[in-house]
């Protein structure tokens, strides 16, 4: 027992142990802060392009950078060392990089007994990207309703530019800015919808703001054949062509014309096809000059019917076209008349941005800058988010990003796109700039007047954006005055990835 007690005696002291492990923990997270504003700075290089930034769009680029370069690195060890002993775990940082870099450096040096070696940030400073992204959203968006941060888009119907009553019940219920989708109706038509919003906001006393959604290169299907039967299942072929009628021969089920002929010419064996968000993928089996035909690997449960006017995803295929055809660049007149933001379909990459600049340059000079929402739906987006903020930056404009979780599913597929659609929000938080949380909110209510469990939970979800986009529908009015009463209650108990811990009284103890 006499030299068990000694060898005990031997050993480090509790004190002792913390000590070292203080030491340690302090050295990687020195080195960690060190490795990054290394690292940073050639990156921040290159996402400027030599533009000149006024400093808070310097401020913003930088903490992205930071945050993209501390992102190439694995610090969950680091983490759990950190909270065991009572530090910031990092799992916060997403606004405010090197602030809470700093911040936990100096709680480390005074536990562990020696000077800091950064300035412990102020609380401006700790929360600046807070703010940025505060006056970001309200540079885009218009003021904020008093009872909560996120505000609440709407798609319009086409009959709303003959019912203006339509609108002033939706800004009436919550409805912040109104959505037009340049894919459908004309000029008359969205002119007409604008002055009932602004009628709307001005006889209300509420700012709401008009977004005008320029169609892009959609990709759907056109004539149908058969036209009335013949669902396809897994194993069937059908064909798509890029000249021609549609013809059932060579033992396909259906076949289908498209929008853009050309992208059946770009197709190669092996490629997939996905057919209205996803409800029907196939697999190109064989190809011709002027045709494809593919073989369904998944579809819904008892077969899925081609129709008319539904989307087509080619996620393997290098389409190479032009975010901006000839129809966008003539609406384009319409909507620097009337809307205070632009959405950006198929937007993936720096150049898609400047060439949108290029064609607004041409058109007519407005009183008060034209917003930009870059709706992200491919891939090639996801990839280059960085380098399409900073190009947005270069430009200075007011901007936003679109999480268009229809069109990103069928690109990437359903398994990821959970994945993906935090991985954006994160980006542009580090960036200070304002999402939308868009695609089948809330759909089941629109359509049906009742909302499913899971999709509520996907609203609830959606409060750490800043804004959130129903689509149209008969019920739509009744989803507002949901979500504007849902966001208003979320709004107490999270603020992006932060809980706010408010007081519960859900439970007696």
């Amino acid at each position: 027992m006499q030299n068990t007690a000694t060898d005990l005696n031997q050993l480090p002291t509790p004190e002792t142990a913390e000590d070292a492990d203080l030491g340690a923990l302090f050295a990687d997270m020195l080195f960690l802060r060190q490795s990054i504003a290394k690292e940073t700075a050639p990156l921040v290089e290159q996402l400027a392009a030599g533009a000149d930034l006024p400093f808070a769009d310097e401020a913003r680029l930088a903490n992205l950078a930071d945050y993209l370069t501390l992102r190439r690195r694995d610090i969950r060890p680091l983490q759990r060392r950190l909270m065991r002993l009572g530090f910031s775990s990092l799992g916060r940082l997403e606004s405010r990089v090197l602030p809470t870099l700093d911040a936990t450096l100096a709680s480390l040096a005074a536990a562990a007994g020696r000077p800091a070696p950064f300035v412990r940030p102020t609380e401006e400073t700790f929360f600046r990207g807070e703010a940025d992204l505060v006056t970001a959203t309200d540079d885009l968006f218009g003021e904020a309703p008093a009872n909560r941060r996120g505000r609440i888009m709407v798609t319009l119907p086409s009959e709303a530019a003959a019912d203006p009553d339509l609108i002033l019940d939706l800004v009436r219920r919550g409805m912040n800015i109104a959505r037009i989708n340049c894919a459908h109706d004309d000029r008359a038509a969205w002119m007409a919808m604008t002055a009932h919003v602004r009628a709307a906001g001005e006889k209300l006393g509420v700012p709401v703001r008009v977004l005008m959604d320029i169609a892009g290169p959609k990709i759907r299907t056109e004539q149908i054949m058969p036209e009335k039967k013949g669902k396809l299942q897994v194993n069937d072929l059908f064909r798509l062509v890029a000249d021609g009628e549609p013809a059932l021969t060579g033992g396909v089920t259906a076949c289908a014309s498209v929008s853009l002929p050309e992208i059946v010419t770009r197709l190669s064996v092996g490629d997939r096809v996905r057919y209205d968000d996803g409800k029907l993928e196939g697999v190109v089996e064989a190809r011709t000059l002027t045709d494809a035909i593919i073989r369904v690997t998944h579809c819904k449960t008892g077969g899925t019917k081609l129709k008319p006017e539904k989307g087509l995803n080619l996620p393997d295929t290098a389409l190479g076209l032009s975010p901006l055809t000839t129809k966008d660049e003539a609406d384009l007149s319409t909507v620097v008349e009337c809307a205070d933001m632009l959405g950006y379909s198929f937007v993936s990459r720096p150049e898609d941005i400047d060439l949108l600049e290029a064609a607004l340059a041409k058109a007519a000079p407005r009183d008060t800058p034209l917003g930009l929402v870059a709706k992200i739906e491919q891939p090639e987006a996801v990839r280059n988010l960085p380098a399409l903020i900073a190009a947005a930056f270069r430009h200075q404009r007011p901007f936003g990003v679109m999480i268009a979780r229809g069109d990103l599913a069928a690109e990437i597929g359903f398994d990821r796109v959970a994945e993906m659609q935090e991985e954006i929000l994160w980006i542009c938080e580090a960036a200070s700039v304002p999402t939308i949380w868009a695609t089948q909110v809330l759909e089941d209510l629109v359509k049906t007047g009742l909302p499913s469990r899971g999709e509520m939970t996907d609203a609830a979800m959606a409060a750490r954006a800043e804004c959130v986009m129903l689509n149209k529908g008969p019920a739509v009015s009744e989803a507002v005055s949901l979500l504007d009463h849902l966001l208003s209650r979320m709004d107490g108990h999270i603020f992006k990835k932060t809980p706010m811990l408010r007081a519960l009284k859900s439970w007696q103890a």
